[in-house]
């Protein structure tokens, strides 16, 4: 049997903005976003469900509350897990202005008097800020050549959750009632675990890198590359990787202290967790 349509479609949500992603479409995977003919696309505002989902903290904690709210209000894309990183502070203020409208309030403390106070911002502005790092440019070192590309929501999410665990395992061993010996043998363990999740980390943020003997775009050998190269070299691609990651955030917000009127420079957060919590 056929169902017959829903009378009461013409009042579901709709689309109440458009966004442009920085990355234009670029390093989404086949399948992942159904990018529209004009480049441009539409943000619904959130339902009732889709607060719900993001204020549960096991959802947030694995990633699967970002992914269902995003698709939830981003229907181009199709597998939020894929989402490339320097597309992910548009699409989260998209979503704030659709659901909640463009003025934010954010509490900043001021550097020169310490008053904190709460002040409001126009998020259509902070979306214009947010930067457009060039991931196409290469990195040449000697005889190899590096080559880039953001990490995806999925990898984050698993870098994050990674340092999270790691976290507390050191406040384990800090609260333990071991022996001094039994904690450093334990931290120094758990050191280099750390040394290797960040070398797989880095890893994540490249796409391949060109030798004499071909082109390696194979994740496993470029951690062990990672772990095997030289401080120097390995110092000089983490900062690379540092420096895009960082021209894909927004530029800072000015804000002029309502004590003393002294103008400073305030970073905003688009953490899901916080950033939509201020909205209620």
């Amino acid at each position: 049997m056929t169902q017959s349509a829903n009378p009461l479609q013409n009042w579901f949500r709709r689309p109440v903005i458009y966004i442009r992603l920085p990355s234009q479409g670029q390093y989404w995977p086949d399948g992942a976003l159904n990018m529209p003919q004009n480049g441009e696309l539409p943000v619904l505002p959130m339902t009732a469900l889709d607060e719900i989902t993001y204020r549960t903290p096991d959802a947030l904690y694995n990633g699967q509350a970002v992914v269902d709210v995003i698709q939830s209000c981003i229907p181009s894309i199709v597998n939020a897990w894929k989402t490339p990183s320097i597309d992910m502070n548009s699409i989260l203020i998209s979503m704030r202005i659709a659901s909640y409208g463009h003025d934010m309030e954010i509490n900043s403390t001021c550097p020169k008097c310490s008053e904190s106070s709460d002040y409001g911002i126009d998020l259509r502005t902070v979306l214009d800020m947010v930067g457009r790092p060039d991931y196409g440019q290469s990195v040449q070192q000697d005889e190899l050549e590096f080559f880039f590309q953001p990490m995806t929501f999925e990898d984050q999410n698993y870098v994050n959750t990674q340092q999270f665990e790691t976290q507390k395992a050191i406040q384990l061993i800090t609260d333990s009632t071991d022996s001094e010996d039994a904690k450093l043998k334990k931290m120094g363990d758990i050191m280099k675990r750390v040394t290797a999740a960040t070398a797989e980390a880095l890893a994540r943020n490249i796409a391949g890198i060109r030798s004499p003997a071909g082109f390696v775009d194979q994740k496993v050998f470029i951690t062990d590359f990672l772990a095997n190269c030289d401080r120097t070299l390995f110092t000089r691609i983490r900062d690379h990787v540092i420096k895009l990651r960082t021209e894909s955030d927004p530029r800072p917000v000015t804000i002029t202290c309502g004590s003393c009127q002294n103008q400073y420079e305030q970073a905003i957060s688009f953490d899901m967790s916080n950033f939509f919590a201020t909205a209620s």
